[in-house]
């Protein structure tokens, strides 16, 4: 049974197409199941959309959840259309963010991170100059922030936990504890990490989070689910079965997804 809990559309400022465009897109490859979940508001911020070309106006947020609701009763019958978010995680507003989600009925939340130290993870420019201990102590960062994510008891997932290495992907080699301290966090709270196949279109390639991660995940008991991450509607549920078959070779038996904030398992 198929299924893609990570998609996003035109709200985000960077993503084309509508959420209708997704479901097509889902139901014309034989997916089951297919979650909305584009980039939250930035609440905490005095404007309403602070930043255009990243997330949507705090305005729409409304207007999203609806439009996806409507949509459930539209494809009833033909897929399961699931109402996600993904949400940006800053622990010194944490509680503002869990507010408002509190106000819709979200099948699932994706905590992600997104910055670390007030500099996007994606800014290959933060790593000009640092000494060896200095990107031991940013990947370190980022971790403790997935931590304190998983800690929080917002998220039912966990996205691109290594993602930080998209336009660095020297990132993978900073030897750290902390990706084992991080999955035994992950485990302890229940939360699922995604295979996003979205790490293609970043100068990495591939996909998050590598292999010696999941092996690792498998080891310590961390729940899997599914993302593809997609931007454009044509690539909803990208390479799943690469994904599913190389969970397989691993050792995985199942993945899961979320309904109603439960966990639902798959069989691979």
């Amino acid at each position: 049974m198929k299924f893609d809990l990570h998609t996003h559309h035109y709200r985000c400022g960077h993503a084309e197409g509508t959420i209708e465009d997704y479901i097509k897109e889902a139901i014309e490859k034989g997916m089951k199941v297919i979650g909305i979940s584009d980039h939250s508001p930035y609440f905490a911020h005095s404007k309403d959309q602070a930043e255009p070309k990243i997330a949507m106006a705090k305005s729409e947020f409304p207007n999203y959840v609806n439009e996806i609701l409507k949509l459930k009763k539209k494809y009833l019958g033909q897929i399961e259309v699931l109402l996600g978010i993904e949400s940006d995680f800053f622990p010194e507003y944490a509680h503002l963010y869990q507010k408002e989600y509190e106000k819709y009925p979200f099948d699932y939340i994706i905590g992600s991170i997104h910055r670390v130290n007030g500099v996007s993870i994606f800014n290959k420019k933060r790593w000009h100059g640092l000494s060896d201990q200095e990107k031991v102590e940013q990947k370190d960062q980022y971790y403790e922030l997935i931590q304190q994510s998983a800690r929080s008891g917002m998220f039912q997932i966990l996205g691109h936990i290594d993602a930080m290495k998209g336009y660095y992907p020297e990132f993978s080699n900073i030897q750290t504890e902390s990706i084992d301290e991080t999955l035994k966090v992950v485990a302890e709270c229940e939360a699922a990490i995604e295979i996003n196949t979205s790490g293609k279109t970043k100068d990495v390639g591939g996909w998050y989070p590598s292999d010696d991660i999941l092996e690792k995940a498998l080891f310590y008991g961390v729940y899997v689910t599914f993302g593809s991450d997609a931007h454009v509607p044509d690539r909803v549920g990208d390479e799943w079965d690469l994904v599913a078959a190389r969970l397989k070779k691993i050792g995985y038996k199942e993945w899961v997804y979320f309904k109603e904030k439960r966990r639902v398992s798959v069989e691979l």
